[in-house]
């Protein structure tokens, strides 16, 4: 709900600085799911995490547009790859700290002075647009146009596939394969290490390749993976299904971020229409899968997801950078 009013903050204030204030506030955010002792109260604060969350990742994704473009080739596949690595690492220190017996709230408001601290001091040496004032405000709450729209449904369909591994790798793993519990949490390991990997070296094969090229072999190779997770006899065939998976989705999310950044006057807004539509599918694909899943099989659930990677293999073309 959050992410269609960055593009009007964006216009309205420079862009480092927005980055810098919903970073800090994001961390400070971090603090509140810690603290209620309700359920209602815990919803009310997730609100205002979710919307702090939503803010800072379109005002990061916005300056990592700026960025691509003054440089004049393809590196937001490696800002999203920090992105995943931050992901391992937040989970490997809050296991770490679960494990030592740290309090949940000590360790949250650690966390989110550390973070909100070196998010700040970071965000000083950001560029700005430079031509925001000569051109007219967008909407306060701007909906995706069409062209936005269709790289969103690109989006969609790759962020449905990376909840499907993040979120269903370890159940597939134990319930439909037979494996262990280790052996479950080594299915989520091998989906994150390896897109976080492909994402750090994303940008050589986008610039050689282009991105319409790019998510074409992409959606292929995470299309293999998902058939690969459905057919799979044993867990070895599993977890090399999921690691195809991880490398196969994890190219296409910057590159729909950068595609939208180059649709209209106000990158930020595009970028902000994109993520609307292609985020919404964090809160379809729970459901949808788990469903699916609850009236047949998971097998039949990443039937689906194999069927979504094909289809965002066959749309990549509206990815093409315009002449």
């Amino acid at each position: 709900m959050a992410m269609p009013l960055s593009g009007r903050l964006a216009h309205r204030y420079a862009l480092s600085r927005l980055v810098a204030v919903t970073i800090v506030a994001w961390s400070a955010a971090l603090v509140l799911p810690a603290l209620p002792t309700s359920f209602a109260l815990l919803c009310v604060l997730l609100i205002v995490f979710g919307a702090t969350a939503g803010l800072a990742d379109m005002a990061m994704n916005a300056e990592g547009v700026l960025v691509e473009k003054a440089f004049g080739r393809s590196v937001m596949s490696s800002f999203h790859g920090f992105w995943s690595v931050g992901v391992l690492a937040g989970s490997a220190a809050s296991a770490l700290a679960s494990h030592a017996g740290i309090d949940t709230r000590a360790q949250f408001v650690v966390e989110a002075l550390a973070l909100g601290v070196v998010g700040a001091a970071a965000a000083r040496f950001l560029l700005d647009y430079p031509t925001a004032e000569q051109t007219d405000a967008p909407p306060v709450f701007a909906l995706p146009s069409r062209a936005v729209l269709l790289i969103g449904l690109v989006g969609l369909c790759a962020v449905f596939g990376e909840q499907a591994g993040t979120d269903w790798s370890a159940l597939y793993i134990r319930n439909e394969l037979g494996g262990s519990a280790s052996t479950a949490a080594f299915a989520v390991s091998a989906f994150a290490v390896t897109m976080a990997a492909a994402r750090l070296v994303g940008d050589r094969a986008i610039r050689r390749l282009g991105p319409v090229r790019t998510v074409r072999l992409s959606g292929a190779c995470a299309t293999c993976g998902a058939v690969a997770i459905v057919l799979a006899p044993n867990l070895v065939f599993g977890l090399a299904g999921f690691a195809l998976l991880g490398i196969g989705v994890a190219l296409v999310v910057p590159l729909v971020f950068a595609a939208g950044g180059r649709v209209g006057p106000h990158p930020a807004r595009s970028v902000a229409g994109v993520a609307v539509v292609a985020y919404a599918s964090g809160l379809a694909a729970p459901g949808v899968i788990g469903g699916i899943a609850a009236a047949s099989s998971l097998t039949a659930s990443f039937c689906l997801v194999a069927g979504l990677l094909a289809l965002m293999a066959l749309a990549a073309g509206v990815l093409r950078e315009p002449r």
